[in-house]
């Protein structure tokens, strides 16, 4: 790299100035106060381990998303995390070995080798909170509030919500009796929602089953689309009925309790399909066709660390809520400038208004710039032997 390149960055990866960093900060410790309130331990996980740790349960996608390298002390292959929700599921089935509901957030930066639509860059800073141990529809009613309250508090408006649930595909899958590769198939042509590609692929499945399968792709709309499927599914197995059910005891929970929130159902957006087991959600905002947070259900994840769990959570990216929402007033006063003066009253002085939360900024002997440069407003001067606060006027 040549020396003027040097200051250049990786493709994807950014950093924070000042002012944003403490917005981002302000931001950070308001959410995880918050998340307090409703009774959610914090948890820090590592920045890196064990790929097969770290890929639990996960699929295929986030293996793609994940860097690896070599441990110079093992041997064993290491992955930086992408995403931390596994990790969580990790300390509430093998850390902590609670029998009780437990609540857990977290908040930290995750790495991608790529950059995807949901966060813009390789370098989010995940935000998010799960709910282990506890299988009703209430968990996964909180957790949904807890994301759009979440959204709310950082100024995003006009949020949408999307719901689906993977259950009602998964059901249909297995009772027409698809093999890997076709089921893989039909989730793809779900997810672009190319019904002559559907009805192509179950063009030698007894007609009801492939009928089912290729009605997902229009079911979708507002609260009427779940009546439409339990007509339209009604001789569907035991199990996509059971998801179904649950989906509309859901869908039923949030118009009551969040009657400010748009809902949308979509029975072909099967996004985790691989991780999740249940109800799926994301949120949108208009003039994004991404989505700003997603969450849903993801049962027994933690079966390989010893516990399979009934869990639910959702994340988000705090860089984006930032930039799409209400940035915080973190400026306030600028602070005092203390002269480059070793006076011993002078240092007890700068000491009480430190202590009582003021920003004191000291003068370096021979320093460039003065108070107001330095992002003051005010200055400590000497008068009548004291030391006094003096406004600038600025």
């Amino acid at each position: 790299m040549k020396l003027r390149d040097r200051w250049l960055l990786p493709e994807g990866i950014g950093e924070l100035l000042p002012a944003e960093a403490w917005a981002l900060e302000t931001v950070r410790r308001q959410l995880l106060d918050f998340y307090r309130s409703w009774g959610y331990e914090l948890v820090i996980p590592p920045f890196i381990e064990y790929l097969d740790s770290l890929l639990t349960g996960t699929g295929h996608d986030l293996d793609l998303q994940t860097f690896k390298l070599t441990d110079q002390l093992t041997g064993r292959t290491l992955g930086v995390r992408a995403d931390m929700t596994p990790q969580v599921a990790r300390i509430d089935a093998h850390r902590l070995q609670r029998e009780e509901p437990v609540r857990l957030c977290y908040l930290g930066t995750v790495l991608h080798t790529r950059a995807d639509g949901f966060a813009g860059s390789r370098s989010p800073m995940q935000v998010g909170a799960e709910l282990f141990g506890n299988a009703s529809v209430a968990s996964d009613l909180e957790v949904l509030a807890l994301m759009l309250e979440t959204l709310r508090r950082t100024g995003v408006q006009d949020i949408h919500l999307d719901l689906g649930h993977v259950g009602i595909f998964r059901g249909l899958a297995a009772e027409a009796g698809l093999d890997a590769d076709r089921e893989a198939n039909l989730f793809d042509a779900l997810q672009r929602k190319a019904i002559p590609e559907l009805r192509e692929l179950t063009a030698d499945l007894p007609a009801e089953q492939g009928a089912n399968l290729c009605r997902l792709a229009t079911l979708n709309g507002g609260h009427e689309v779940l009546t439409e499927a339990r007509a339209q599914l009604a001789g569907a197995s035991a199990a996509t009925r059971q998801a179904l059910d649950n989906l509309c005891a859901i869908a039923d929970a949030a118009r009551e309790n969040l009657p400010d929130t748009p809902l949308h159902f979509d029975l072909a957006e099967l996004r985790g399909y691989t991780f999740h087991t249940g109800v799926v959600f994301a949120a949108f905002v208009p003039g994004r066709g991404q989505e700003i947070a997603r969450g849903g259900r993801y049962d027994h994840i933690g079966e390989v660390f010893g516990r399979a769990r009934p869990a639910t959570g959702f994340s988000t990216d705090l860089k984006t809520l930032l930039a799409l929402g209400r940035r915080p007033d973190v400026a306030g006063p600028g602070g005092i400038f203390a002269p480059a003066d070793g006076d011993a009253a002078l240092r007890e002085r700068i000491a009480e208004l430190r202590a009582a939360g003021e920003r004191v900024v000291r003068g370096l002997p021979g320093q460039a710039g003065d108070a107001v440069t330095m992002g003051c407003d005010r200055e400590l001067r000497r008068q009548d032997g004291q030391w006094v606060v003096v406004d600038l006027g600025c």
